[in-house]
C-alpha cells in the first residue's frame, strides 16, 4: 500500500470544528504567510479539499496549515481555509490553532497566563492565552482593524422584498442583517434552513448590488453573512448565526440559497458586528460585548480604540473563547484513490 500524501491533524472546536494540520506539507514560498497563502490556493488547493470536503469533511469544517512564521516577532504562522476562500483572518480559527499550539506543547505553555504573536495571512495576531492545569481555558486575540462599509443599505431581495443590511470588515467582508425585519425567524437551531435561506438570498443580493473593496486585500469581496437580533440569554448581549457557503449562489436557482451555518460565534463576524455598534453609538470603547452563537456558546469582544482605516471610522477589536481538542488523526490520501481532491453531493452540499 501506498500513500500520495499524509498530514498530521489536530481535530479542535469551538462549537465549529476547526481542524490543524500540524504536519505533512512541504515548504511552501513566500515571504509572508499571506503570500504563502496565496501560493497555497493557485498551486496546491488540493489540501484544503481534502481535508474539508467528503470524506475527510463535510459543510461546517474548517482547517488552518501550521507554517513556520516569516515575522521574526511570530511563533508561528497559520494559513485559514475554509469551504469557499483562503481566509485572510478568522476569530474561531485563531482561538483553535492557539489552543492546539498550546496543548500540544508545539509552543510552551506558562501558567497561569502564555502571551505570543501569530502570523495569519492579515498580519500578526497578539495572543493571550490564560492556561490552567496544562489546558488553555481562555484564548484573547487583537484582531485587524473592523469597519463598516454601508450602514442601512436597502436591497432588492428575491422573495423577500426590500431589506436593509450593513456590510463590514471584520477580517473578512460581512452582509449583516437584522433579524427582526422577519418577524417568523428565530436564531435557532430547529430553524437552521430558514436562516440559511435567508442569509443566501441577501448575501448574494448584496454581493450583487453593494461593490466593495479593502485596500490591503484586493480582489476581496463579500464572502460571508450573519443574520443577528437580541438575545434572551443573561449571559450575553446579543446573537448571531454566521453561514459558510459551500458553493455558488445563484438568485434564480433556488436549490442554491443554501449553506453552512456556523457553530461557534465567530469572531471576525463579531468585530464586524462591534464596528457597525459603534458607529450608530450603540458600543462603547472598552465595553465588554458578549456575543451568543447558534448552539449558545460565546465570545466577547471590546472595542480597544477608534482607528482610521483608509478613510473609513473603525475601531481596534479583540474577541475571547474557548476551544476544545477532539481528535488526533493522520489524514492519508491511498495512490488508488478516485477522489484525489475529495468529492461533494447536493444532499448536504
Amino acid at each position: 500500500m501506498g500513500f500520495k500524501r499524509s498530514f498530521d491533524v489536530v481535530q479542535a472546536h469551538c462549537g465549529e470544528p476547526m481542524h490543524v494540520i500540524t504536519g505533512g506539507v512541504p515548504t511552501i514560498p513566500g515571504d509572508t504567510v499571506y503570500e504563502q497563502m496565496k501560493w497555497m490556493r493557485e498551486n496546491d488547493d488540493q489540501v484544503r479539499n481534502l481535508v474539508l470536503k467528503e470524506p475527510r469533511g463535510y459543510p461546517p469544517v474548517n482547517c488552518n496549515l501550521i507554517v513556520p512564521a516569516k515575522d521574526p516577532r511570530a511563533a508561528a504562522g497559520y494559513i485559514i481555509m475554509e469551504q469557499n476562500e483562503y481566509c485572510v483572518m478568522s476569530g474561531g480559527n485563531t482561538i483553535a490553532v492557539a489552543t492546539v499550539l498550546l496543548e500540544t506543547g508545539m509552543i510552551p505553555m506558562k501558567e497561569p497566563v502564555t502571551e505570543f504573536y501569530l502570523e495569519a495571512a492579515a498580519g500578526l495576531i497578539k495572543i493571550k492565552a490564560d492556561c490552567h492545569n496544562g489546558k488553555v481555558t481562555q484564548v484573547t486575540f487583537t484582531n485587524v482593524p473592523a469597519f463598516p462599509v454601508y450602514l442601512d443599505a436597502e436591497i432588492d431581495v428575491p422573495t423577500l422584498g426590500k431589506i436593509k443590511v450593513d456590510i463590514a470588515w471584520g477580517g473578512m467582508f460581512y452582509c449583516l442583517i437584522d433579524s427582526r425585519q422577519f418577524p417568523w425567524l428565530k436564531l435557532v437551531p430547529s430553524q437552521g434552513k430558514e436562516i440559511a435561506r435567508i442569509s443566501a438570498l441577501c448575501y448574494q443580493a448584496a454581493r450583487e448590488q453593494l461593490p466593495v473593496h479593502h485596500p490591503d486585500y484586493p480582489g476581496i469581496g463579500i464572502t460571508g453573512s450573519e443574520i443577528h437580533g437580541p438575545t434572551e440569554n443573561p449571559n450575553a448581549d446579543w446573537q448571531s448565526v454566521d453561514t459558510v457557503y459551500t458553493g455558488e449562489v445563484d438568485l434564480n436557482r433556488p436549490e442554491t440559497w443554501t449553506g453552512a451555518l456556523d457553530r461557534c460565534a465567530c469572531g471576525t463576524g463579531t468585530c464586524a458586528l462591534m464596528s457597525v455598534k459603534y458607529a450608530r453609538g450603540e458600543l462603547k470603547l472598552n465595553e465588554p460585548f458578549r456575543r451568543e452563537g447558534l448552539i449558545g456558546i460565546i465570545f466577547t469582544g471590546h472595542a480597544l480604540e477608534e482607528v482610521d482605516i483608509h478613510g473609513y471610522k473603525g475601531i481596534k477589536p479583540t474577541i475571547g473563547g474557548e476551544a476544545w481538542i477532539s481528535a488526533y488523526c493522520k489524514y492519508v490520501l491511498d495512490e488508488t484513490d478516485p477522489f484525489p481532491n475529495g468529492f461533494t453531493v447536493g444532499d448536504i452540499w
